[in-house]
Parts: C-alpha cells; structure tokens; sequence
C-alpha cells in the first residue's frame, strides 16, 4: 500500500507514521503545510496534483479533513482516508464532504452523525489510539533525575483555552443577548453527555452575536452545509464554554487539593494552589509528567460532544492514572473504576482526588489497567487496520 500522507504538524502524524510503516505500508510525506501555514488551497489543489502524477499513490492520508485535498483525490479516483483528532472541524461541512473518494472517520460520535448524512456509507466513527512502545522506551531511558523533577500529586497538561478563545471578540453584545448566552453556557458546563446548546439558540440569538463580531467565520463555499447556529454553537459558545469550565475546576482542584499545571494560558489570577509550570515538551516530558504524577487530569472540550480526547489515550499510554469528566463514549471503551476514574459532578472532584492520592495501591492498580487496555485494544496498528479495513469494504 502506497499511502499519500498530508501533513501539517499534527502531534499524531509521526505516530500514526510510525505504525503505518510497521504495517509495512510505504509512505510518502507531503509536509509544505508544515513549514508554510499560509499555504493557500488553490496553490494546494496544483501543486499536490502534479506531485500525485509524478508519484502516484493507493490513497491520500491526513489528519482532519482538508476539502481540497478530497477534491485532489476525487480527480485522481484514488480514496481519501482522513481522521480527525480535533473538535469541532469546521471544514467538515464542506461540500467536499459529500465527493465519492472519501472514506472520512470521525473520533466523536456526534458529529460523525452530523456529517454521515452528507455522504452515507463514508462517514464512520473511528476512536484513537496511542503508541504505547514510544513511551515505555521513553521512560525506560528517562533519569530518575529528571523524573523527580516532573512528579506531582495533581498535574494537568494543556491550554486552558483563554487564549485562543474566537468567542472573547465579540464587542458590546446587546445586555438581553449577553444574559442569556451567560446563563445557557453556564447551564451547559455542568452537563456532561448530552451538548443541548444549539438547540436553544434562536435565529436573534446568532443575529446579535454575528453583529457583534468583526470576524464571524464563514465557510468560503457558497453550498456549504454549515450554518450560523452551527457556527456559534460549535466554534464559538463550545470553546468558550471549555474555557470557563478549566478555569473553574483547576480553581477548585488547585484550592483544595493543589495542581500543577503546564500550559501557555495566564493564570496569574487563579488561586495560589496552583503552580504554573510553563509548557512541557509534548515528545520527551509530556509523557513522563503523565508516568510520575499521581493523577491526571482531563477537562474535554465541550465542542467534543461524546468522544475522547488524544489526551485519554496519552495518559493511560504512559502509564498515569486518568481522571476525567464523564463522556458518553468512556464506558464503551474503559471500564469506569477499573481502567479509568470518572466524575460527572465537579463539585465531587476534589473528594475524589484526595481519596486516590491517599489510596496509592488502588490508584496503581487502575493506572496499570488502563496501560494494558491500551496496549491491548488502542494501538495506533489496530485502528489503522480497522480503518483501511472499512475504507476499501465501501
């Protein structure tokens, strides 16, 4: 199998690479968008396309969804295998999305049912994996100098969204339209498993903010699937939301059970509990934080309605113990309590965390649980066969 690889810098490019090619697949990395992250589509549509017919392949491969690339591909009449790691992926309402060629797997299963519709028989729900020997090797040859130096009782690794946050741009939002969206974000971040916000916005509601905003985002084609309500809902008020959420429960955790946090985000104005560490390497120190700390923390973004993050597999790869928010996929793919720990109120939290930091052997056993399920059912070779498996069956 000659695979196309479309890079743009993904973290889980080399990894899903790397097992490609222990599948004996040969595979051949298009990395400009690496390099050039102001590659336009239309210089991509010409110069992917003459490289495909100097050097042709069985399939395109990237990370997320990239409309031209399905166009490439539905020239070439050569499929296009594409999984997303990222929520919401906005491109995914394309058009493009409904092209033959695609075989598009969706790692959270609620939007996988948004985009099935636009292209039944293509779409499919595919959850992630991990490499699980890059990070046993890792530890292996990691001193216990600096392990020590990565171990905490409480670590958590990521943004917590303040920066990067499209929501935060809206100027001078009518007070009824504030109020209201205040409220609906508020009632939101205490549920988990079920995202009811867009159901509640009105056609005024995404009026108001769209006025508001000076860069409201619209896909460029003009039969785009994707709608303002969809738009507010997923890019805008999910981010948003998983913005306040970190702030909220790192707040708590941090005040009654400390954490240590790595992350680029501000949090000069949090409590004094918690303890920013800076960034952390994702390849070399990322992994030992995971391995030496106690616990670990996961927040899933709500744009990420059912699914797990990368950061769930990371973790229990690398041997640490999880603690996340609940999601509905969880229990289909860990057992709650044995492999993983699951809260579903945030108040319980920092109880939960104090009754796992004193309890060292059940907090061990789960961490050893949750590596093996890994190693056992998520290797990035097992879902890459079952990937392709269905992409050449349709």
């Amino acid at each position: 199998m000659n695979v196309f690889f479309y890079r743009y810098g993904s973290i889980a490019e080399p990894d899903i690479i790397k097992a490609m090619k222990a599948m004996d697949f040969s595979v051949d990395e298009y990395t400009r968008e690496i390099h050039d992250k102001s590659y336009a589509p239309s210089a991509a549509v010409r110069e992917v396309g003459a490289y495909l017919q100097d050097h042709p392949a069985d399939c395109a491969f990237s990370i997320n969804f990239y409309p031209f690339l399905s166009e490439v591909c539905n020239i070439f009449h050569i499929r296009y295998i594409c999984l997303t790691v990222d929520s919401p992926v906005m491109e995914l309402y394309s058009v493009s999305v409904k092209n033959e060629w695609n075989r598009i797997f969706v790692f959270d299963r609620e939007q996988q049912k948004d985009i099935e519709q636009y292209n039944p028989g293509h779409v499919f729900h595919q959850p992630l994996g991990a490499d699980i020997t890059k990070f046993d090797t890792l530890l292996q040859n990691t001193p216990s100098s600096v392990k020590k130096r990565f171990s905490h009782p409480v670590a958590f690794v990521g943004s917590l969204y303040t920066e990067k946050c499209p929501y935060d741009k809206v100027k001078n939002l009518p007070e009824k339209t504030a109020g209201y969206l205040d409220g609906l974000m508020a009632a939101q971040e205490r549920v988990y498993g079920y995202y009811f916000v867009e159901d509640l916005l009105t056609d005024r509601i995404v009026s108001d903010f769209k006025a508001h905003h000076p860069s409201f985002y619209r896909d460029p084609s003009p039969d785009s699937f994707l709608t303002d309500k969809r738009t507010l809902s997923q890019l805008y008020i999910a981010n948003k939301i998983a913005s306040n959420e970190r702030i909220h429960t790192f707040s708590l955790v941090a005040e009654q059970n400390g954490l240590d946090i790595y992350t680029a985000s501000d949090t000069k104005k949090m409590p004094g509990g918690l303890r920013n560490r800076g960034l952390a390497k994702s390849l070399t120190e990322m992994p030992v934080i995971f391995n030496q700390s106690k616990i670990n923390l996961n927040v899933t973004s709500k744009a990420i309605r059912s699914g797990l993050p990368l950061r769930i597999f990371d973790i229990l790869s690398a041997g640490g113990l999880c603690i996340s928010n609940y999601q509905s996929e969880i229990a289909e793919l860990f057992v709650p309590g044995e492999e993983i720990v699951v809260y579903d109120n945030v108040d319980e939290l920092p109880e939960i965390i104090s009754y796992y930091l004193s309890n060292e052997r059940k907090r061990k056993e789960i961490a050893e649980a949750g590596h093996e399920r890994v190693k056992k059912d998520y290797s990035w070779e097992l879902q890459l066969s079952k990937m392709f498996l269905k992409a050449y069956s349709v």
